[in-house]
C-alpha cells in the first residue's frame, strides 16, 4: 500500500516538476513614455510605426503603432515586409494617426537587456497620398538615448523617450 502511494506521489510530480523547470522565463522589461512631435504639414493624418531593430539592423518587433486601419499597413514598405509575413496580434500596440502640427504620447515596454546591447528604434511615417519615410527617426537604444529629444527628418518633428515612473 505504501509503495503504491509513494509510486503515485511520483508519477504526479515529475509533469508539475518539468513544467515548472522548463517554463520559459519573460525577460525583464520597463515601460517608457514616448511623446512624437509632428511637424506641421497638410493633407491626412500619418501612420508612424516603432520598431526595436536589432544590432544588424533587422527588425526585431513592433513596439507600437500609429494608425488602427490595417488595410493601409502596406504603406509602410520597409515594416510591412516584416509584419505583413507573419501578421501578429497587434491590437494591444496601436492607436489612433497624427495629423500635422499634433502631439502624441504612448508608451512603449521594452526589455531591459536591449538597453545598451547594440539595438536601436526606428519611427517609420507614411501619409495617404504623399511620402513615405522609412527611417523618419532611427537612433541606437542607449541609457543616454532614453532620456534625450531626437530630431525627425519627416512628418516628425521630435521624439521624446523617458522612463515611466
Amino acid at each position: 500500500m505504501m509503495k503504491r502511494r509513494l509510486r503515485a506521489i511520483v508519477i504526479f510530480s515529475i509533469p508539475l516538476l518539468l513544467l515548472v523547470g522548463f517554463k520559459a522565463r519573460e525577460a525583464a522589461s520597463s515601460s517608457y513614455k514616448c511623446m512624437i512631435q509632428m511637424v506641421n504639414y497638410s493633407g491626412e493624418k500619418a501612420y508612424v510605426v516603432i520598431s526595436l531593430m536589432d544590432p544588424e539592423g533587422n527588425y526585431e518587433k513592433t513596439l507600437y503603432v500609429r494608425g488602427e486601419d490595417d488595410e493601409w499597413y502596406h504603406d509602410i514598405p520597409a515594416w510591412w515586409e516584416f509584419y505583413g509575413k507573419k501578421r501578429p496580434d497587434i491590437d494591444a500596440i496601436t492607436g489612433a494617426t497624427i495629423g500635422g502640427g499634433e502631439r502624441a504620447i504612448n508608451v512603449l515596454k521594452i526589455e531591459d537587456d536591449k538597453i545598451d546591447a547594440g539595438y536601436s528604434i526606428r519611427f517609420e511615417t507614411a501619409v495617404e497620398d504623399q511620402e513615405y519615410y522609412e527611417d523618419d527617426i532611427e537612433f541606437e537604444l542607449t541609457s543616454s538615448t532614453i532620456n534625450s529629444k531626437v530630431e525627425g527628418k519627416g512628418f516628425i518633428r521630435y521624439v521624446r523617450i523617458m522612463p515611466q515612473k
